[in-house]
């Protein structure tokens, strides 16, 4: 797994060797980048289940200022800040080992508001629609905040109020589905 485009391009990253997560393929990544846009003018990201960090570090290298990245998971945690080392510019993530709903109280109690974020907890546990009403009811998103939720083929994940899709790819048995915070 590599970064791959941007301003830290060809960068490969380290991935945990563990069923506990399941890192987001190069040709998964890029489809997603693809759909976004490809490069960005500033803004804060948000992924709630980091596992590797390699989508908070592609959305930087593609022009994000600064992502948080958080994890429960300790060795994900080491990895995560690993791969953010190699980009030597380690002030513009916050890594953090919370669960995803004690980090979204976190940035409550903070006033955090985020532009991208994504979703992509590990199969078994399945929260995207959960963690996208806490994030509205929480305030945590800025207007026109972008949702990125990876699921496998199984899981249904239909309208969430408060967000439009605007978009779904079926990479495999990868879907990537985009939500933009309604107005």
């Amino acid at each position: 797994m590599r970064i791959i485009a941007g301003k830290y391009a060809k960068r490969n990253l380290f991935t945990l060797k563990s069923q506990k997560t399941r890192p987001t393929s190069d040709k998964v990544k890029e489809s997603l980048f693809n759909s976004l846009g490809q490069f960005f003018s500033g803004g804060q990201v948000l992924d709630l289940y980091g596992g590797s960090g390699a989508l908070a570090i592609e959305a930087v290298s593609r022009g994000y200022d600064h992502a948080m990245i958080v994890d429960i998971n300790y060795q994900a945690i080491t990895i995560i800040r690993k791969n953010v080392a190699l980009t030597k510019e380690e002030g513009r993530f916050d890594v953090l080992k919370l669960s995803s709903q004690a980090a979204l109280k976190k940035f409550d109690h903070s006033e955090m508001k985020f532009d991208l974020v994504f979703l992509d907890p590990p199969y078994a546990k399945q929260r995207i629609a959960a963690d996208m009403k806490a994030m509205l009811d929480r305030r945590l998103l800025n207007q026109g905040a972008i949702i990125v939720a990876e699921t496998d083929e199984a899981t249904a994940l239909g309208e969430v109020e408060g967000f439009v899709k605007f978009g779904d790819h079926h990479l495999g048995k990868t879907i990537i589905r985009f939500y933009r915070k309604e107005s």
